[in-house]
C-alpha cells in the first residue's frame, strides 16, 4: 500500500528519474553553500545567495502556475530540467577552471530561482496526470520521499568530494544527473494533455486562482502557517555552513552529515504519509509537526556538540517534511483540477518565496548575534504559528470536508479529513 502509486508506468519513470536527479540537486546545493562560505567567510553573503536563488519564487511562480494550467504540463516539466541542467554545468566550467567569483553564483542562483518557479507548480500538478485522483495522495508522499531520500544521500557525497576533488564536481555531477530525469518525461505514454485553463489572459489566470485561495477558509490557513515556518523556521538550512564550520567544528565533511540527518529524518516523515490510505486526522497532522519543528529547531541551536546536533536534525527534518506533505496532500484534496496548477503556485511560494525573505533576515541576524540566536528565534515564531493554527483547526473542519467530498479524493470517511480535535 506504501508503493501503490508505482503500478503507473508514467510515474515507475518519474520516480526513477527524479531520484537521480535530486541526489545531483542536492550535492549543488551543499556545495555551493560552501563555495561561497569559503570564498567569502561571511554567512551574511551565504544568506544572500539564498535570497537571490529563491526570490524567483516569490515574484514569477504565478506565471509558472498559469502555465501549469494552460500547457501540456510533460512539456513544461521537460524544457525545466533541461534548463536547470544547462545552469549545473556551466557553474561546473566556472568553478573547475577557477574562473568563479561570487558575483557568477548569484546571477546562476537567480536564473535557475525562475526555472524553478515554473517547474515546481508544473511538476506538482503533473501528479495527478501520471497516477489520477485515485493514487494522489501516495504519489505526493512518494515524490516527498525521493526528495529526502536524496537529500540523505546527496549531501553525503558531496561533503567527500568538496573535501577530496573540490565543488566543481559536484556541480558537474548535478548536471548529469538531470538525463536521468529527462530520459524518464521522454519515455512516458499519456493521453493528449487537456487545457483546463478558461480562455483569458496569463493576468487574468492567476487572479482567478488567487481569488479562490483568498476565499477558501481552509487552503488559506494552511498557507498562512506553511508561509511563517518557511519564513521564519526554513532559514536555519543556509546557516548550516556556519554551524559546521565556526560552532560544531565538522567541515565540509560535516555540513554534509548535518544536511543528510536532516534529510533521513524528512524521509521517514514522508514514508509515514506514504501508509496511510484517507486525509483522516492530517489537520491535526499539520499542527503537531509545525510545532514539533519549532521545538526540535530550539533544541538544535542550543546544542555545541556535534552528534548530538545532528541528531537533533532528526526531528526537525521529520516535522518539516511532515507538515509540507500534509499540507499539500489536504490542499490538492480541495483543490479543482482546472485550478491544481495555480492553486500549487500559491504553495510554492509561500513554502519557497518567503524562505529568501527569511534566508536574508537570518544571515543579517546571524552576522550580528550568532547564528544559533538566528535560528532560535525562528524556531520560537514556528511554535507561535503551531498554537494558533491549532485553535483554529475545529472552525475551519466542515468547509475542509465539503470541499475534498467535493472533490472526490477521500478514500476514508470523507467526514474524517480534517474532523480531528484539538485538545482543550
Amino acid at each position: 500500500m506504501a508503493l501503490r502509486a508505482l503500478r503507473h508506468r508514467n510515474f515507475q519513470l518519474f520516480f526513477g528519474g527524479q531520484l537521480v536527479s535530486l541526489i545531483g540537486t542536492w550535492m549543488q546545493y551543499v556545495a555551493q553553500s560552501w563555495l561561497v562560505y569559503r570564498l567569502t567567510g561571511s554567512s551574511l553573503v551565504v544568506g544572500s545567495v539564498g535570497f537571490a536563488a529563491q526570490i524567483p519564487a516569490f515574484l514569477v511562480t504565478p506565471f509558472g502556475g498559469a502555465a501549469a494550467d494552460s500547457h501540456n504540463r510533460q512539456h513544461v516539466v521537460m524544457a525545466t530540467q533541461t534548463a536547470s541542467m544547462i545552469l549545473a554545468l556551466i557553474l561546473a566550467a566556472l568553478t573547475l577552471t577557477g574562473r568563479i567569483h561570487v558575483w557568477h553564483i548569484f546571477v546562476l542562483a537567480v536564473l535557475l530561482g525562475v526555472v524553478s518557479a515554473f517547474d515546481i507548480p508544473a511538476r506538482q500538478a503533473f501528479l495527478v496526470d501520471m497516477v489520477g485522483k485515485e493514487d494522489l495522495m501516495n504519489a505526493i508522499a512518494l515524490n516527498s520521499s525521493i526528495f529526502n531520500g536524496a537529500r540523505i544521500v546527496g549531501p553525503a557525497i558531496a561533503g567527500v568530494l568538496v573535501a577530496t576533488i573540490g565543488e566543481g564536481w559536484c556541480f558537474f555531477t548535478n548536471g548529469v544527473s538531470y538525463l536521468a530525469a529527462i530520459g524518464g518525461l521522454l519515455l512516458m505514454r499519456l493521453p493528449p494533455p487537456k487545457k483546463l485553463a478558461s480562455t483569458g489572459s496569463q493576468l487574468q489566470h492567476i487572479i482567478e486562482g488567487l481569488g479562490f485561495v483568498k476565499s477558501t477558509g481552509p487552503i488559506t490557513a494552511l498557507l498562512l502557517l506553511l508561509g511563517l515556518v518557511s519564513l521564519m523556521g526554513m532559514p536555519y538550512t543556509v546557516l548550516m555552513p556556519v554551524f559546521a564550520a565556526n560552532i560544531l567544528h565538522g567541515g565540509a565533511r560535516g555540513l554534509g552529515t548535518l544536511m543528510g540527518a536532516t534529510g533521513l529524518g524528512a524521509l521517514l516523515g514522508a514514508l509515514l504519509l506514504a501508509l496511510q490510505t484517507g486525509l483522516c486526522r492530517l489537520g491535526l497532522w499539520v499542527a503537531l509537526s509545525a510545532g514539533g519543528f519549532g521545538i526540535s529547531l530550539a533544541l538544535f541551536s542550543f546544542s555545541r556538540h556535534f552528534w548530538l546536533s545532528a541528531v537533533l536534525l532528526l526531528p526537525v527534518g521529520f516535522c518539516m517534511m511532515l507538515q509540507l506533505s500534509a499540507s499539500n496532500t489536504l490542499i490538492q484534496a480541495m483543490v479543482p483540477d482546472q485550478l491544481r496548477g495555480r492553486v500549487m503556485a500559491v504553495y510554492a511560494m509561500m513554502f519557497m518565496g518567503l524562505t529568501p525573505f527569511g534566508a536574508l533576515m537570518a544571515g543579517a541576524v546571524s552576522d550580528r548575534i550568532g547564528a544559533p540566536v538566528a535560528v532560535c528565534i525562528g524556531a520560537v515564531g514556528c511554535i507561535a504559528g503551531a498554537v494558533l493554527f491549532g485553535l483554529k483547526l475545529p472552525a475551519i473542519r466542515v468547509e475542509a470536508r465539503e470541499l475534498a467530498m467535493a472533490q472526490a479524493v477521500t478514500h476514508g470517511t470523507p467526514s474524517d479529513e480534517m474532523t480531528s480535535r484539538v485538545p482543550e
